[in-house]
This record gives C-alpha cells, sequence and structure tokens, in this order.
C-alpha cells in the first residue's frame, strides 16, 4: 500500500514512540532530568500563537508556537508555510519541550578547586576580558550552524573586527565544509542553485550516501505524497548500509567506503560512452577542470578531450571492481542521466560531506547534473542537505568560517578586507590578512601545551558540543591535561560533554527565549520574536558577545572602537542617543536583531545573496535569496539560481548564466576527479569498517532531545548495529554488550541485529547523541584536504565480546 505524506509522517513518529518496546536494549542507569510529559489540553483556551522555525535541522519547517502562562504549551505544524505546509517529525511535535528540562543552566559558573561553582555576570564577563587582554592573539571562538544570524554576526565582528583575529569557526566545519568547497570548485559561489520545489517536479530522487526518511522526513514526505497520488517517482538508494530510505526505493546501490567517487565517474563515462551528454547546454555553459600539482580548490582547466581520457578508466565493470556496486547498475544510472524527457535530483548530506575525498564527490555530482544537462529546470537540481538549522544562514552566508568574512569575502583578499572594514567603519588595516584556525587545528592547537607551540590559550564555544562532537577526542579535547594554564569558556543551555571540562559556563537562552533568525538548506531566511522569557539568569548569547565587547572597550581595548572612536556595536536612539545594549537591563529596549541584520545586508548583494530588510522576513514564512526589490516596492525570492525564467541577475535573454564562475566567463565547472583509496581501511587487527550518524528520535548530540521523555523512552542509549553473520561469527547475541575498538580508543554497546539499519557483513554502525557513550573516541580526525572536514564515516575497527581477549 502506498503511503500518503501525512501517514508517512505520522508513522515515523509512532516508531519513534515505539522503537523502545521492539527492541532489546539498555537504558542508561538514571534519567533525572527529563521534561516533564505535556498535559493535554483541548481547549488550549487563553494560548497565544505567534510563528517560528523548528530549531532542530536545516530543513526550516516553520510551526505555529503556542505560549501561556510564560510557557510553551503546544507546538503545530504551520499550514501556511511552503517548507513543511503543517507537518513536522517527531522531534519537532516535541521541540517546547526541550526548553523544559529540570537541569537548565541557569547561572554563570566558575571552576574553582575542581567544582564548578555560581559566580555574577559582571565577574564571568571581567574574567573573559582579563583572558583576551592576556593573549587576543591565543583567543578563539567556536560557534556552530545553531547560531542565530545575529549572534554569528556578532562573533564574527567581535573576532575579525575587533580583535583583528581570525581564530573563529563553527561546528559547520565538521558537517557541510565540503559541500562549500564543491559549491565553490563547481559554480564559483556556495549553496543550492535549487530549492525544496524540485522533489515536487522530479521523476528520480538519488539519494547519495544519506538516509532522509529518518534525518529529513519532512522532505522525504513530498515525494512520498507525490507516489500516493499515483505519480511514478523513482528512488535510487546509493549508500553503504540499508535504512529506512531504502525502504522506499526501488533500487538499492551498496558500495564500499569510499567507492562513491568510482560510482560517480562511471555515470561521466557513461555519458561520454554513450554519447548522451547534453553538448548544446555543456559548449554553451560549461568548461572543465581537473586536480592541479600543487592542489588548489580551482585546480586547473583542462579540455574536453583531457575530461574524456579521465573518466575512460571508470566502465562499468571496473567501477564494479572498485565499489562492489554491480556494472548493471552503473549502466542504469548512466541511461537515467542520459535521458531529457525525465527531471533528476540529487539529494546528500554527511555521507559525501564527512569524507577524505568529500570536496570530490561533491564536485563529481554537480558534474555528473552539469555533463547531462539535468541542471536549472524544476526538478532538476543536484541539492546538498544540511544537519544544523542555520548552517547556511549563519556559518555559510555570515560567514563564521576561519577564512572568511560575511557575504563570501575572503580574508586573505585585500579588496574583500576593506570592503568590511568600510561597512563596519574600521580603520584601514585592521582585519587581519591570514586566514585563522579551522576547527580541527583550532583545538589541536588548544590541547598542546604553550611550550610546545599550542598558541591557543582561551576557547570560548557558543551554542556546540564539541567535547561529544570532535573526531579523535583523545587527541582533539584534552582540556586542561597537557597545559593548565588553557581556559575553557563554553555558553549552552544545559549541562554538557564540553561543559563538564570548562572553566567557565555562561547559562544561555534557547529558540523562543530570545529574537532569533535562520536561515535554511534552501537559502530560505526565516525570523521570529522572543515568546517567553529564559530561566534564572540565563542570557541571550548575541548579549553576551556584545557585553564582552563592552567590557573590553570600557578598558580601552582600542579594537572595539570603531575609526571615529565609537563602540563597535554602537545602536543610536531614534531621537539619537546611544543605546546601551551592553547593559540586560537595556538589551531589550531595541530589536538588537534588527540592528545587526540590517548592518548586515550590506554584505549580502556583494556576492548576489541578496537579503530583504529585516520586516519583510516578520511578514513572511521565509524568503530565499537573493530576494530583490520590484518597481512597485514589494520583495520577490529568487526559486532558482543562474537559470534566466528565474534568477533576477541572468541577463535578460539568456537561459543560464554562472555569474560567478571561477573561469570569470559565465560557465561552471565540470571536474574529473579519480577514486582515491580511504586513509585507513580494515586489516587483520581491526578488520571491520566503523560508520557514525544520527538517529531518528535524537539531534546531534541529544543536548536537547534527551531531555524530552517521550523521545528518551523510544531511544534511551546508542548502539551498534551489526550483520547477523558477522555477530555468529563472534558468538555475539542481540542485546549483548560488547566492547568495539579503533586504534584510537574503545566503547562499550549493546548489539542491535537486524533493527532499523541493515550495515553489510564487515562494517557496523554506531549513532554519537549519547553523551555517555562516546564514539567519537574512536573515529579518526583525517579531513579532507581543501575543506579541512573530519570523515566520521570510516575507520577501522573490532568488535569483541566483554571478558574476551580482543586479539583472541
Amino acid at each position: 500500500m502506498e503511503l500518503d505524506r501525512r501517514n508517512f509522517v505520522k508513522l515515523a513518529a509512532m516508531a519513534a514512540a515505539t522503537a523502545a518496546a521492539n527492541r532489546t536494549t539498555t537504558a542508561s542507569a538514571a534519567v533525572p532530568n527529563l521534561a516533564p510529559d505535556p498535559t493535554p489540553d483541548p481547549a488550549l483556551s487563553g494560548v497565544s500563537w505567534d510563528k517560528a522555525p523548528c530549531r532542530f535541522c536545516g530543513t526550516g519547517c516553520h510551526l505555529q508556537v503556542g505560549v501561556k502562562d510564560g510557557r510553551v504549551v503546544a507546538v503545530a505544524g504551520d499550514p501556511e508555510a511552503d517548507v513543511n505546509r503543517g507537518l513536522l517529525c517527531v522531534k519537532g511535535y516535541h521541540v517546547g519541550l526541550a526548553l523544559y528540562g529540570q537541569d537548565r543552566l541557569t547561572q554563570p559558573l566558575l571552576k574553582q578547586n575542581g567544582r564548578q561553582v555560581p559566580i555574577s555576570w559582571d565577574r564571568a564577563l571581567d574574567i573573559i576580558a582579563d583572558r583576551i587582554q592576556a593573549d587576543p592573539k591565543g583567543f578563539a571562538f567556536y560557534g556552530s550552524g545553531q547560531w542565530t544570524i545575529a549572534e554569528g554576526y556578532a562573533a564574527q565582528k567581535f573576532m575579525k573586527g575587533g580583535l583583528a583575529n581570525n581564530h573563529i569557526d563553527p561546528n559547520a566545519r565538521l558537517c557541510m565544509a565540503s559541500a562549500v568547497t564543491g559549491f565553490l570548485a563547481a559554480y564559483g559561489v556556495d549553496e543550492p542553485a535549487g530549492c525544496y520545489d524540485d522533489l515536487d517536479a522530479c521523476d528520480v530522487l538519488i539519494n547519495w550516501g544519506n538516509n532522509p526518511a529518518e534525518m529529513h522526513p519532512v522532505l522525504f514526505s513530498r515525494v512520498i505524497d507525490r507516489r500516493s497520488r499515483g505519480e511514478d517517482i523513482q528512488i535510487i538508494d546509493i549508500s553503504t548500509r540499508r535504512t529506512r530510505s531504502t525502504a522506499h526505493a526501488q533500487h538499492y546501490l551498496e558500495f564500499k567506503p569510499q567507492t562513491d567517487l568510482a560510482v560517480a565517474n562511471g555515470i561521466l563515462h557513461q555519458l561520454i560512452a554513450n554519447d548522451s551528454w547534453d553538448k548544446a547546454f555543456v559548449e554553451k555553459h560549461c568548461a572543465f577542470k581537473a586536480d592541479s600539482d600543487p592542489p588548489a580548490l580551482h585546480g586547473k582547466s583542462i579540455s574536453f578531450d583531457e575530461f574524456k581520457q579521465g573518466v575512460a578508466e571508470y566502465t562499468p565493470e571496473r567501477v564494479e571492481e572498485i565499489s562492489g556496486v554491480p556494472a548493471r547498475d552503473i549502466r542504469m544510472l548512466g541511461e537515467l542521466f542520459g535521458r531529457r524527457d525525465i527531471r533528476i535530483t540529487s539529494l546528500w548530506c554527511m555521507g559525501m560531506n564527512q569524507h577524505t575525498r568529500g570536496t570530490a564527490i561533491n564536485t563529481l555530482v554537480h558534474a555528473a547534473h552539469l555533463l547531462s544537462g539535468h541542471f536549472g529546470k524544476p526538478g532538476d537540481a543536484p541539492t546538498s542537505l544540511t544537519g544544523q538549522p542555520s548552517a547556511c544562514g549563519t556559518a555559510r552566508e555570515v560567514g563564521t568560517l576561519s577564512h572568511l568574512l560575511p557575504g563570501g569575502r575572503l580574508v586573505e583578499k585585500a579588496e574583500h578586507r576593506k570592503q568590511a572594514e568600510e561597512i563596519w567603519n574600521l580603520p584601514e588595516g585592521r582585519i587581519h590578512d591570514k586566514k585563522g584556525y579551522h576547527t580541527l587545528k583550532m583545538f589541536e592547537q588548544w590541547c598542546k601545551p604553550a611550550a610546545d607551540g599550542g598558541d591557543i590559550s582561551t576557547v570560548w564555544v557558543q551554542v556546540t558540543n564539541p567535547g561529544q562532537t570532535l573526531p579523535n577526542r583523545h587527541k582533539l579535547f584534552d582540556p586542561g591535561v597537557a597545559d593548565p594554564d588553557k581556559f575553557l569558556i563554553v555558553s549552552d543551555v544545559y549541562p554538557t560533554a564540553t561543559t563538564r571540562d570548562a572553566d567557565l559556563v555562561l547559562p544561555s537562552a534557547m529558540w523562543v527565549e530570545k529574537n532569533g533568525m535562520f536561515g535554511n538548506s534552501e537559502r530560505r531566511t526565516q525570523q521570529w520574536f522572543k515568546q517567553v522569557d529564559p530561566p534564572g539568569d540565563s542570557r541571550d548569547d548575541v548579549w553576551q558577545t556584545i557585553a564582552v565587547a563592552r567590557r573590553l572597550h570600557d578598558r580601552g581595548f582600542e579594537g572595539m572602537k570603531d575609526k571615529d572612536g565609537g563602540f563597535l556595536f554602537r545602536v543610536e536612539k531614534e531621537g539619537g542617543g546611544e543605546v546601551p545594549i551592553w547593559d540586560w537591563k537595556h538589551f531589550r529596549d531595541v530589536n538588537v536583531d534588527k540592528y545587526l541584520f540590517d548592518e548586515y545586508r550590506a554584505f549580502s548583494r556583494l556576492k548576489h545573496k541578496d537579503l530583504a530588510p529585516y520586516d519583510e522576513y516578520v511578514k513572511a514564512r521565509g524568503l530565499r535569496w537573493p530576494v530583490v526589490q520590484q518597481q512597485d516596492g514589494s520583495w520577490r525570492e529568487t526559486r532558482f539560481r543562474f537559470a534566466g525564467f528565474d534568477d533576477p541577475y541572468v541577463a535578460k535573454g539568456k537561459d543560464f548564466d554562472f555569474y560567478h564562475s571561477p573561469t570569470n566567463d559565465g560557465r561552471a565547472q565540470i571536474w574529473f576527479r579519480p577514486y582515491e583509496p580511504p586513509p585507513e581501511s580494515p586489516d587483520a587487527e581491526y578488520p571491520l569498517w566503523l560508520c557514525t550518524g544520527r538517529v531518528l528520535e535524537h539531534w546531534h548530540t541529544g543536548t536537547m532531545t534527551m531531555r524530552v521523555s517521550p523521545l528518551r523512552r523510544a531511544m534511551p542509549n546508542a548502539y551498534v548495529e551489526m550483520h547477523r553473520d558477522d555477530a555468529r561469527a563472534l558468538s555475539i547475541a542481540d542485546g549483548e554488550i560488547v566492547r568495539i575498538e579503533s586504534r584510537r580508543g574503545t566503547i562499550e554497546l549493546p548489539v542491535w541485529i537486524e533493527g532499523r539499519g541493515a550495515p553489510p557483513r564487515g562494517s557496523i554502525f554506531v549513532p554519537f547523541f549519547d553523551e555517555s557513550r562516546l564514539i567519537n573516541d574512536l573515529t579518526l580526525d583525517a579531513h579532507d584536504p581543501f575543506s579541512k572536514q573530519p570523515d566520521y564515516k570510516k575507520c577501522a575497527a573490532r568488535v569483541s565480546r566483554i571478558g574476551e581477549s580482543s586479539n583472541a
């Protein structure tokens, strides 16, 4: 029986609610901090409703949030929102409860004699200012795609415009950096050209190493809903393990880890061998690239003949030999891409991005769409999805990566620094001309003793949990062990694996406890207003940054002044005079978000990512950039970039224009990138592939969702998926606690055989949401050479029974 969209989402929610009863697992020893279950209130009398995007993934579902007596009491999908059309996933329906875990952080805490003790905000701000003044070049800021746009922009301006220090990076480095470098290498500008509308128009949906049925279920439901209406939608799942998405696919192509590059090259080979590539599109709109020596993001230009010679090796039989995907399936993919009568959308997420060849596989999937002409028409799109609510809007567009400035500007380009200094009214030369440390290097330098060259002395972490998410944790997260003078500041809403080791903990406001804006995976910028108060003395992250800036300003720190001597974050009253937004009593005298956003808008126009004025987003359920003003004064969003029928920046009369082309000729780049083996593979000592990822019920490290009782009961702890034959060979039973080891660490977990996912023989899967079982003690910190994104999807591991020698 075909599922319609509502039943698909409903079944996903029911599955989450009953999962604990349907599997053997070992729950965590105690569940002391859950938010209480909601009390049904059919009447909902006296409830006020307002809009907000969901707090969790990058889909950007819009909600209606119900508030009564100062608390969020109800959440509903917003029927007026184009993204989700009234639907939510199981996490979205429970997002209101994430505010009310019993162990919310409510006051600043300072570590003294091994214990974290309460202190005042004044003292906390003084401590941070002291650390910065003592070593401004050794201060680093680590945020995430959970920063609102204003929070990320303030941190960016504080670091690069105030401290003249580029050591700021988001945890988005760990999840979508390879998508960024892939877009830049292909088009010269970041982020997808298409949008979610492609899911309503495609004839073929290809999932490249991702599992949207669980990770982006509302989006996946759009395709399932079309099937229920009788539409013939072909789904192809290209993956290293079977998932719930596989159950909906007509074709499942299982490849050996890392060999997705061979599969993509096989498609390119078939298009040329079958003479089915789109000659007219390619000759008019594309050029060819390959890796250069030494390697560089934009590589070297090559001819079509050189490209043809490069992919010649990747015959279907050769691809089968490398990847394990049958030659007939490579031919099937080649035939589909060679057809002009269908529309093909490719989706990917962490499987392609968390990859030591992440940039390469991203560019190869773009190449398949460009060479075949399956680009720029509704339903024809290569589209990356993000895991965080504002990985696009904040990390990528605001540019909180260590090498960027807002609006796609680069810190190493003098012209770009000058543009930023003019917008920020800074003296010429204030912005430092060398890029800062990317995430892995930042934490490596922080963990390394100063005597050994570890030049990061203090890290301030906001809205993320690196103590749980960094790979190879023993190397990259070792607070105070190597050098007791190193200092860790953490702003968060709950205790985490990171706050546990922090020297200073700052309690933060969360979601609708503050104003905010996010930018989702389809370039849609979304706005909301504060609806409830944060608990205790919790305060907005953006205020924390501005308050520290002011503390430095009042001590005479020159970087916190603009070139006219004014405060870096000066806000004027309508009638004149400065609003003391650094003073918590006056922070809400004005809408600081609006002030920061309208300043940031000037950057957005520098690379055709135009944003509308703040007030336009108040009226809308989000707008997809570029948003341009029409002759009648209205603001128009853009669904399809680079396409003449929709993109206002394509010159009249042109069907396509890649106006940020890396070759400065309006052409997109079709790349050849050869397959290369992974840095670590199974061997006799560690015979299994280890892959990590997420589950339906929990979001990232579970900081919020593990405090929502229905979600935690449904999935109370992590587990290891094993193939039945691998378990039988080791005499391991379903539910048994086993030891998992890599060359970097050890963990103990219950085994789940034939559960929700099904890894092939020789492969295991472990989710990373459980802070009591840190799988990133085992993972590899090897990373892509261009994006600097680590590979969480493959390393060598072994499994043994407890009490038995792991070498037996």
